[in-house]
């Protein structure tokens, strides 16, 4: 079993204070007595430029009797007159491997193995250490924390560098977040950043967030931050595929190809490719289970994160594979329920956030497993058809009702003793996601997708609105893709370079002109209600189906909760209107009562009620073009 107090870096003072870092790598099938060597090399991050300072070499010494064969050495760091080496600072490192043929020549096979358990990493493809004489445990501050029930989340997709740049530009962001409803961030890959913009998609190190965005510390800040403000954080992990310079593949395949030696299995490849995505790890494999796990609960325990989405599990999700995949959520629940910011006030299930990427598999994956939400393009694709100019149908309402679309309200789980019990799972619905266009490219009938950077026409932001109240009113977990909110329109091509190294930087500017705040003063009052209409959040809804699209483009739907012990019932109706002019319609009203239009409620110099003499009965309402109304009872 991984044991990650033995494999990294671990930097420490001496009783003489000079610095001093023990190195640890597993390399299964590697042992010295089949004449294998390995060296870690390590230079100053303030002499890696300069020609005449090379790096300091070590022998890393094999631990015989080491199940996963252990690699290790504890070397001073003694400083050097005329570099840096020793003095505080980022220390990067890399190890080599080496082979003796018998009766020939020392050779180095693989020359560059960046460390698979590295806690600190440089662009690209080097580990580092970092030497700091006054080294203290991060101060967190979220003890108090507990994450939002899986109904109560709205989540936001960023993208850091292109947001707002680092780790704590979007601390600088959390209020502003905070306006939308929103109360979980999901960040695309925050690993393996390489010198050029790039998505994180080809993971090379797993336990290191990047450093040109703050490193360890700047995502610790963020994660405190956050969870101050009652905000959930939720990783983008790829454990599909990985980097060809992942070591587990090129370390192994550089074996494969130096001729007369040792040729050990592979502990964690299977040795294909993913549709050109990269080198497949072999989830049937106990290391490559293991590696993950440990890699899940460092992110839990080290970082006090909240949750994952786990990039192409449509892909992960075929026999045999899937049960690998299986086991993984299932260990990775387990292990929440030992930390009380997953705990309800009763116990109960862990409310970790386990979001599978499993676009046409998402009823499966939730039915069968521990994943309790799922990314699915349900919404997005129809919002897409619709904003382009088709005309709404009835399966737009149904998609907002998850239920209705065969999607389990459930799955098994078990508590923290042990006892049976089913917990809560729900896909995500989105309207845009970092995979696609924004929506308002749709809107816009002059939009050429042949053009380098196409731009959506932003004067349309109207044509948004119905989509955008339709998001915080239907069953399942609103997420946001960063920007939509102003309706920011950058393009995305389906395929070449410019997809994940054009870096398409929020345009905040968008949030002051005069198409964007309409639609963030739509957005803010949106979240506004889904915190505090309970009825918005419930797991009931009814479609109006014989009073919508009757000669309009009105859909109309009510959502609905029971009153509990805390709460009093919840009921809205909700009217949906995409056409470009007014519609009057007649809707049903659920219940006998008062009823308040509440969406623009603070925008009215008085209240806009009807009072349904009985449960049913229709009453006729003015919905707007390209625009909506959400009606509570409010008595």
């Amino acid at each position: 079993m991984i044991d990650l107090n033995e494999v990294g870096a671990f930097p420490s003072l001496t009783v003489s204070a000079q610095f001093s870092v023990r190195f640890g790598l597993y390399l299964p099938g590697i042992q010295s007595t089949d004449d294998f060597e390995v060296l870690a090399r390590v230079i100053h991050a303030g002499d890696r430029f300069d020609p005449a300072i090379p790096a300091a070499t070590f022998a890393l010494a094999w631990q015989q009797g080491s199940a996963l064969d252990l690699w290790t050495a504890t070397v001073p760091l003694t400083p050097i007159a005329g570099t840096h080496f020793g003095l505080p600072g980022l220390h990067l490192y890399r190890f080599e491997l080496w082979w003796t043929a018998p009766g020939g020549t020392r050779q180095c096979v693989c020359p560059w193995i960046t460390d698979p358990f590295a806690r600190e990493a440089e662009i690209g493809r080097m580990s580092a250490f970092i030497l700091n004489p006054a080294a203290a445990p991060f101060p967190w501050t979220d003890d108090a924390y507990k994450t939002p029930e899986l109904d109560d989340l709205v989540v936001y997709e960023l993208q850091v560098e292109e947001f707002n740049d680092t780790f704590d530009g979007v601390v600088d962001r959390l209020t502003y977040l905070q306006s939308l409803g929103v109360n979980c961030i999901e960040l695309m890959p925050v690993t393996s950043m390489h010198l050029d913009f790039d998505w994180g998609y080809g993971p090379l190190h797993y336990f290191a967030p990047g450093r040109r965005w703050g490193g360890g510390a700047g995502l610790k800040r963020l994660v405190d931050a956050a969870h101050a403000a009652g905000i959930a954080v939720i990783l983008d992990l790829v454990y599909e595929h990985v980097d060809p310079m992942f070591p587990y593949n090129s370390v192994y395949a550089g074996l494969s190809a130096t001729e007369g030696a040792p040729s050990p299995t592979n502990p964690m490849m299977d040795g294909q490719n993913i549709y050109g995505f990269g080198p497949k790890p072999d989830f049937t494999l106990a290391f490559t289970l293991d590696y993950f796990q440990n890699a899940n609960n460092h992110w839990l325990d080290e970082y006090h994160i909240d949750g994952f989405r786990y990039d192409e599990v449509t892909d992960l999700y075929v026999p045999p594979m899937d049960a690998g995949y299986r086991t993984l959520v299932q260990q990775t629940y387990l292990h929440s329920l030992t930390l009380p910011r997953f705990q309800g006030p009763t116990g109960g299930y862990s409310r970790i956030v386990q979001c599978a990427e499993a676009l046409d598999k998402a009823q499966t994956v939730l039915s069968q497993s521990y994943t309790n939400a799922a990314w699915q393009n349900g919404l997005l694709y129809l919002a897409e058809s619709v904003a382009g100019g088709a005309a709404p149908q009835h399966s737009y309402a149904h998609q907002l009702d998850p239920s209705f679309m065969g999607y389990p309200s459930t799955t098994a789980a078990v508590d923290s003793e042990g006892n049976a019990i089913q917990m809560p799972v729900a896909p995500f619905q989105y309207l845009e996601s970092h995979d696609h266009s924004p929506l308002i490219c749709f809107t816009d009938p002059s939009y050429d997708a042949g053009d380098p950077i196409p731009e959506g026409d932003r004067s349309r932001f109207y044509k948004l609105q119905p989509h955008a109240i339709a998001l915080y009113t239907l069953q399942g977990i609103p997420m946001l893709w960063q920007g939509q909110e102003f309706a920011d329109n950058l393009s995305l091509p389906d395929t070449g370079l410019a997809r994940i190294h054009l870096e398409r930087d929020t345009h905040w500017e968008y949030f002051y002109d005069a198409n964007g705040q309409p639609l963030i003063s739509l957005y803010r009052r949106l979240g506004g209600l889904r915190r505090t209409v309970r009825a918005l959040r419930s797991r009931a809804s009814f479609y109006y189906w014989q009073q919508s699209l009757q000669g309009t483009q009105v859909l109309i739907y009510s959502r609905h909760a029971l009153a509990d012990a805390a709460n009093p019932e919840s009921w809205a109706l909700v009217a949906l209107n995409f056409s470009d002019g007014d519609a009057t319609v007649n809707a049903p009203f659920p219940v006998a009562g008062a009823w308040r239009e509440m969406l623009d409620d603070s925008l009215r110099p008085a209240p806009l009620e009807v009072q349904p003499a009985s449960d049913g009965v229709m009453l006729p309402i003015d919905v707007p073009s390209n625009y909506g109304q959400i009606w509570v009872k409010v008595s």
